[in-house]
Order: C-alpha cells, then structure tokens, then sequence
C-alpha cells in the first residue's frame, strides 16, 4: 500500500511513501540473494536455538540451588550448582556469538551480492533512464538502503524469529512449573498487545516519512556539491544552506514521532513487566509451603518473568529495523525492476556481429547514413524532424546551426544513447538497431565538449576505450595530438594521478586527452561534439595537427563554432529546429546567403 508523496528538494520527483514491517513478496526476492548463502543461515538458527536453551536452563539451576542448597544449608554442593549456572552462561555467550558472527557475515556476504547486481543494472539503463532518476537517489538505494537490509540480519527478523522462539519457551517452562502463576502474568499481555499495536502504528507512518526525507536531502547534497563551483560564483551559498537546513529539519522531525514511540513502549513495556512480576509476587507469598510451591520456584519464576518482557521491550527497536529493511528492499526491488535497458537489440540481430564481434562494412554503403530520423525526449516535441543524412566513407561533415536544433541530439542517436522515434541509422551499411550497444560504441566514438576524467592515473583515463593498449601505445596517442608537450612542461609522465573529475588539469589538457583516448581507441567514425569549444587558442594551436591526424583516413562528423574546423569539412549541413535547411561546402553556403551565412559571422567565428 502506498502513501500520497511527500515534498522532496525543489526540482526534484518526490518519492512514494512506502513500507510494510513485513512483506513476503519482498522476503521471497531478498532470499534470492541469501539462498546461496544458506549454510550460515542454518548455522544461525542452530546457535540461536542452543542459546535459547541455554537460557532457559538458567532459572531451573536457580531453583535447584534455593531449595536443594541454601535452603538446606548445603553449601558444599552448592560450588557445583554455580559452576554448573557459570558453564551455562559461558555456553549462551558462545551461542550468541556463533549466532551474531554468521548473521553478520551471511548478511554481508549476501548484500554484496545485492550491491554488485544493483550496480550493475544500473550501469545497463538507458540515458532517458537518468534524465528521470536523480543520482543523490542512486546513491542511496546503492547505500543507506542495502545497509538497512543488512542490519536486518544482524538484529531484525532472524533475531525476531528467535525472540518468538524464546518467547514460547519461557511460556511453556512457566506453565511447566505452575499454570496458575503463568495465568496470572500472562493477563497482561492483551493490554500489552495493545501497546505494542500504538507504538507499531506510530513507528510505521514516521518511518516511511523518514525514508522520503532522507531521499531528498541526498538528492538535495549530490546536486549542490557536483553544482558548487556555481554555487559559489553566484553567491549561492546562503540559499543553498537555507535549503539543505529545511531539508535537514525536515528528516529530522520526521523521527520524532519514531522517538515517541519508541520511549512510549519501552516506558510501558517496563511498567507492564514491573506490575507482572509484583502480581507474581504478591500470589506466590500466599502459596509458599502450598501445593509444591516454594521459594526456588517463584524466584525461578520471577526470572521467567522478566526474561518474558525484555525481547518484548527491545521490539520496537526491532520493528524500526523491520520496517527499513522492508522500505529499502521497496525501493530496491522497484528500481531493479526498471525495464530500460541500454540500446537493446531491435528485431533479428546482426549475424555478423555475434559474440561482440565488429562486422564488415557493406560494400558501397556510406559510412554513416540516416534515414528520415525522427526523435523527442518527449513524445510531443520532437527534436529532429525527418532528418535524412549520408556521409561517405573518408569524409568529414560538419554539423552547424543555432542553439536547440538538435546537433547534439543526432549525436546522441548515432551512439545509441537514445534510439529514434521513426527512421533508421547505419554505419557502413549495419542498421545500429540490430548491433549490441557494445559494438556500435566501438564503431562511433564521441569526444565531447564536457570532457570527464576519472580518478587514476592519464594513461588509465586513456585506456578507457582500449584497456589492452600498451604503455608505449598510449604515450603514442598523447604525443600525436600534443598533450606530450603539456605533460613535459608540467614534468609528469602518463602515470601522473587525476584528481576526481580531473580537477588537477585545464580544459584545454583535459580535451586534449580525450582526443588521445579516441585516437587509442581507433574507431571506424570519428563525433567532435563541440570538442575544441573550451580550448584557448594556444591550446588550439597546438593540437591542430593532432586532430587533423586524428580524422585523417576515417569518417568524422563534427559539431563546431570555430570557423578553422568548419572549413576543413567536406561538407556543412545547417540544422534549424531539427530540420536539414542548407548543405554544401563553406564557400558554397556562403555565396548563397542564407542561414549559414548569417551564422558565419555569429554562432561560427
């Protein structure tokens, strides 16, 4: 059953309100990933049951040690009777230890199973995927979440099981030693059922708000903390504090109702057990000496008494844990349950590109062909309107127009990040439709204008594309498109360290080594999706050559405001609101005065 939302950091999709304490559908997955595991499981439950006896044997050696020792004056056999009560606390110690010990581990063992999954579901979703699924949520479900069901091992519904398991046996010895007594607490438990009801209600509707609060203050630092450069440059600072101070003040309050409940029931449940124990009491002063009952056995009893409130008490605590477990597998279970993978294979696949291979281009088919492509990220405004495209085999095109026309879009198309809407794309003939996503990307490679780098080393950020490539390849690369000279002046080598998003270089270094990685990965089409729009001019310069070499002898399609890379082109195609209005060569649009003419002198300088 679901809740309506609640709010969630501005700009972001809140999240549904959900939960149950206990849901089998959701326990039946989860076992998917304990079941290999089992042996620890079943290691678990034994050790759970020889503490539970161990336990309970306790209260009896009591007993035997009042009534057959020191109400005898035997004090001689009494030092067995204790050594006899020492070995079986050591015991229940080593019990609960073994029992601990395997929970933990088969709960590790078995959320890493999870994690890696999970990881690698997402890894596999398409990009519309991510434009919906904020990353802060990502994170949490690949963290805080599969930690609650981790600590649901550790102190949740296996030690519930034992806490029930514990709970009938202590009813079944107190009913053994005197059914009267056991009657008389046992009229307690309906008004403490309905405590524990009250606190489960409370518990449950704070939690599933805690859950949601959660998600948006993740959401809300993964956003400001990737966006902090702006952040700072436009004295956000103070809004964004405001902002994360409403959203923390917001989870916060979310667990007040979860504290209430929690003191409520711990208070009551104390009080219940205190008030039992008195009635037990205040009965078995008249019945000493009567019926068999003696001093051993109320104080044996007395103990079976309290040992009955204290898994009640700390079931709260328990519950907290349950209804996490139960929240996070939710969500977990949804998201694994997301059925968009990445560039799947349309219709019959390609014979030729079987087991990852790379197949032969069709003989005379242009190198990159599209046919009336029609394409919106949203189903009511297209982006691309009938785009009809061939770009023969050696030659580089160049793709210009105003801002929104949809030149990235086509990229984006032609890497299978997003499939058409109608239409058909192909490289060297092979519909991409029917090509693995693997073999496509290794077909076209893009080098884009927001260039990303890893943390590592360069060589390891060149590798991406080629990870066999050798020591001596990669440094081959670096000094065809110039980043040689740079390292040299910086007087690094290829296994320089890269700070997180390569903040330790330029924008301009940064291009240039992903320039270096296309070129490793020596692809069949060659995308520049605005590549050298941040390199300074000196930069520019510098890599000139290296990118002529670059697309030299391979199929290029180019994306551009500098005018140097536009004239190189073969051809220029002018996109205008997702259509093809213009093509031709510069000197040819130019004479014919239209769009791209006018862009000449604004958008391409």
């Amino acid at each position: 059953m679901t809740a309506p939302a609640a709010p969630s950091a501005r700009g972001v999709a809140p999240e549904e309100v959900l939960g149950k304490a206990y849901d089998a559908r959701l326990m039946r997955w989860v076992w998917g990933f304990v079941r290999p595991h089992w042996l620890l499981l079943v290691g678990a439950m034994a050790m759970m049951l020889l503490s539970v006896a161990f336990e309970m044997a306790q209260p009896l050696v009591i007993k035997l040690a009042i009534d057959d020792y020191i109400l005898a004056g035997d004090t001689a056999g009494l030092a067995g009777v204790a050594a006899g009560f020492m070995a079986l606390v050591v015991l229940q110690s080593a019990a609960m230890f073994a029992q601990l010990y395997a929970l933990t581990l088969l709960g590790q063992r078995s959320m890493r199973d999870l994690r890696v999954q999970l990881y690698g579901h997402v890894l596999h979703q398409r990009a519309a995927f991510f434009d919906r699924m904020p990353v802060g949520r990502l994170l949490t479900r690949m963290t805080s979440d599969i930690e609650s069901i981790n600590e649901m091992f550790a102190s949740g519904v296996v030690t519930l099981v034992a806490d029930v398991v514990k709970l009938a046996a202590i009813v079944g010895m107190m009913l053994y030693l005197n059914w009267a007594f056991a009657l008389l607490t046992l009229l307690t438990v309906p008004l403490l059922a309905g405590v524990v009801e009250y606190a489960r209600r409370l518990m449950r509707t704070s939690f599933r708000e805690i859950r949601v609060k959660l998600a948006a203050m993740n959401a809300h630092l993964s956003e400001h903390l990737n966006g902090l450069k702006v952040v700072q440059l436009f004295t956000r600072e103070r809004q964004s504090h405001a902002e994360f101070n409403a959203l923390n003040a917001a989870h916060r309050d979310a667990y007040l109702g979860a504290i209430r409940a929690d003191v409520t029931l711990y208070a009551l449940v104390e009080a219940i057990g205190t008030v039992a124990v008195a009635l037990g009491a205040w009965y078995a002063a008249g019945q000493i000496g009567h019926g068999g009952v003696t001093v051993g056995l109320v104080v044996a009893f007395i103990e079976y008494v309290n040992k009955f409130f204290v898994p009640v008490r700390d079931m709260s605590a328990k519950y907290t844990v349950m209804q996490s477990a139960m929240a996070a597998t939710e969500r977990i279970h949804r998201l694994m349950a997301t059925d968009e993978p990445d560039a799947p294979v349309a219709g019959e696949p390609d014979a030729d590109a079987a087991g990852g291979r790379i197949p032969p281009p069709r003989p005379g088919a242009p190198a990159i062909e599209l046919r009336d492509v029609t394409f919106g990220y949203r189903p009511d405004e297209p982006v691309l309107r009938g785009v009809s495209l061939a770009v023969p085999r050696g030659h580089t095109v160049a793709v210009v127009g105003p801002t929104g026309s949809g030149k990235s879009t086509l990229i984006r198309l032609l890497a299978r990040l997003y499939d058409p809407d109608r239409g058909a794309i192909y490289v060297g003939g092979r519909d991409i439709s029917r090509l693995p996503a693997p073999v496509v990307r290794r077909l076209v490679t893009v080098v884009s204008q927001d260039v990303f780098l890893f943390s590592g080393t360069i060589a390891d950020n060149v590798r991406i594309g080629a990870p066999d490539a050798t020591d001596a390849q990669v440094e081959a690369a670096l000094a065809r498109v110039g980043a040689d000279r740079v390292l040299a002046r910086r007087g690094v080598d290829i296994h320089a360290p890269v700070a997180e998003r390569g903040a330790n270089f330029s924008a301009g270094e940064r291009q240039l080594i992903a320039f270096a990685r296309a070129l490793v990965r020596d692809p069949e089409v060659l995308v520049l999706d605005e590549a050298t729009a941040h390199v300074d001019p000196e930069a520019e310069r510098l890599i000139e050559r290296g990118v002529a070499e670059l697309m030299a002898g391979r199929t290029s399609l180019v994306i551009a405001h500098r005018l140097s890379t536009v004239r190189r082109a073969d051809e220029i195609v002018v996109l205008v609101r997702g259509r093809i209005v213009e093509r031709g060569s510069h000197d040819e649009l130019i004479a014919h005065g239209g769009v791209y003419a006018r862009l000449e002198g604004t958008v391409v300088r």
